[in-house]
């Protein structure tokens, strides 16, 4: 029995993650989770019994963590920041392109809508972006910046990478995170 109610929570997450994406916090109903995740309507309260603000908040936490393992997975490759950078550039523009841009970044979709009126979520979403900007900042220092340094660096990075991701999403078009990737190699040099 745990284990179906572990499969049936898990695929609510999952259409949670897929809907907010596209649609936002206040586009996506819960009945179309129940549908989309293929659930019985009595289990969407019974896993989340904080209804859809918990329901939300776990399918940001589970995409942060993706993000995470993104960049961790691309930085264990990259021989610097630049290379970082320009790798998780290159690969957030071809998932958007390959969902047609109706797919951007999922933590901003949810942190424009809500994050001024709901602390728990605003709190997932400001979670996920120090996560981010912490692992650029790491990486900086390792790359021999001071630490002060290193911070404004990473927060001046993450908003790029994030403002490209909304510019690419509303022009349906790769160029925003192509101009992201050429000015962040002239912050990073060469």
């Amino acid at each position: 029995m745990a284990v179906k109610g572990d499969q049936t929570r898990a695929r609510l997450i999952d259409a949670a993650r897929t809907l907010v994406e596209a649609r936002g916090y206040f586009g996506t109903g819960l009945n179309e989770v129940i549908e989309a995740g293929k659930a019985p309507r009595g289990s969407l309260y019974h896993h989340f019994p904080g209804g859809k603000d918990q329901l939300t908040a776990e399918a940001l936490a589970v995409s942060a963590r993706e993000i995470d393992t993104v960049i961790g997975d691309l930085a264990e490759r990259a021989p610097d920041t630049r290379a970082l950078v320009e790798a998780l550039l290159d690969a957030l523009a071809d998932r958007m392109q390959e969902a047609a841009y109706t797919k951007g970044c999922p933590i901003a979709t949810v942190a424009l809508e809500v994050a001024a009126t709901n602390d728990p979520l605003q709190k997932v979403c400001a979670d996920a972006y120090e996560g981010w900007q912490r692992a650029l900042a790491d990486r900086l220092v390792a790359d021999g910046r001071p630490a002060g340094d290193a911070e404004d660096l990473a927060c001046s990075l993450l908003a790029l990478i994030e403002g490209a991701l909304v510019l690419a999403r509303a022009q349906r078009s790769r160029t925003p995170i192509e101009r992201a990737r050429r000015t962040a190699g002239a912050l990073l040099g060469s």
